[in-house]
């Protein structure tokens, strides 16, 4: 179900500080007019402005990957960097199509595998970890899959109240329920249900607790162990869930793999770093698809330099 616009208006959204935020839906929303092939190119021209607009980012992003491909030749790299760039112009469009298109069209952008996998790992009644990562897709995947089977999204607090409800009330036309990413408490209710719950554990949220250094393509990286601590606490299976998007254009593999075997271990170590381990296979397999401007190395092990 698309969101409206109109709904979102109120007397105090009339203000000119929100005024960014409805110019960028607005313009969204004339991007979803558009047709998926059409949206490609034009989301390859913004990421192309945005390459050149963005310096910060842009070193962010070469620094990644010359840390996680450190073999590839630098012209190579490159070019994966520009390919990540268009890809993130792809994404703006991809939002558009969240935000903006009707379950029916969106839908049939859907080349579904292995869903059988998910409806099995329900069929317990313990909930599912549905495990992702942040693909550049990721707005658009993740309805993707809510079309097919119920699931919770989660979302992470926009600093923009206008733009926070507009991004909640997409997910929420599709899924279950929404669950802020550091609400584990509402998390644990929807594992506990029977639900199954997208989580993406493959970013640098900092903090003390239930984290530790492990390998992210060979480099100490700051990684959320929650994933087997939820497995542990409420006997969840834990499915990946690796979506891709096509390169000839007719839209996107959304694929489900079968449940982790003898996940969780009784070593937590080895649990996070098989996830790790999981996420860098789907990286590999569309580099430039992944989120590479995020500084996914910012927290650094005792005694090591900072990297950004």
């Amino acid at each position: 179900m698309a969101i409206r616009l109109l709904p979102l208006l109120s007397f105090e959204r009339l203000h000119p500080r929100y005024w960014p935020a409805w110019s960028s839906l607005l313009g969204l929303r004339l991007l979803a007019l558009l047709p998926y092939r059409l949206l490609l190119p034009v989301g390859r021209l913004i990421g192309r402005v945005l390459y050149h607009a963005s310096p910060h980012r842009r070193d962010t992003a070469r620094i990644n990957l010359q840390l996680c491909f450190p073999q590839m030749p630098s012209p190579a790299r490159e070019r994966l960097l520009c390919g990540h760039f268009e890809s993130l112009g792809i994404a703006v469009c991809e939002t558009a199509m969240a935000f903006f298109w009707g379950d029916r069209r969106l839908a049939s952008l859907a080349h579904v595998e292995g869903l059988d996998h998910l409806r099995h790992a329900l069929a317990r009644g313990k909930g599912v970890i549905l495990l992702t990562c942040h693909m550049t897709h990721l707005e658009v995947s993740g309805h993707l899959l809510a079309l097919q089977e119920r699931i919770s999204l989660m979302y992470r607090l926009h600093k923009n109240p206008l733009m926070d409800r507009a991004i909640r009330e997409s997910r929420a036309a599709r899924a279950y329920d929404t669950v802020e990413r550091s609400d584990v408490r509402a998390m644990i209710r929807e594992l506990k249900r029977g639900h199954a719950v997208w989580y993406a554990p493959d970013q640098n949220y900092g903090g003390t607790t239930q984290v530790m250094f492990v390998p992210f393509f060979g480099v100490p990286a700051l990684t959320v162990t929650t994933t087997a601590r939820l497995a542990e606490m409420t006997g969840a299976s834990v499915v990946p869930f690796l979506p891709v998007r096509r390169a000839d254009g007719s839209g996107y593999d959304v694929r489900v793999l079968p449940a982790l075997a003898d996940f969780p271990s009784a070593d937590l170590a080895a649990d996070t770093l098989r996830i790790n381990h999981l996420i860098e296979d789907a990286v590999r397999a569309s580099p430039e698809q992944y989120l590479w401007v995020h500084r996914r190395f910012k927290t650094r092990p005792p005694g090591q330099a900072r990297i950004y």
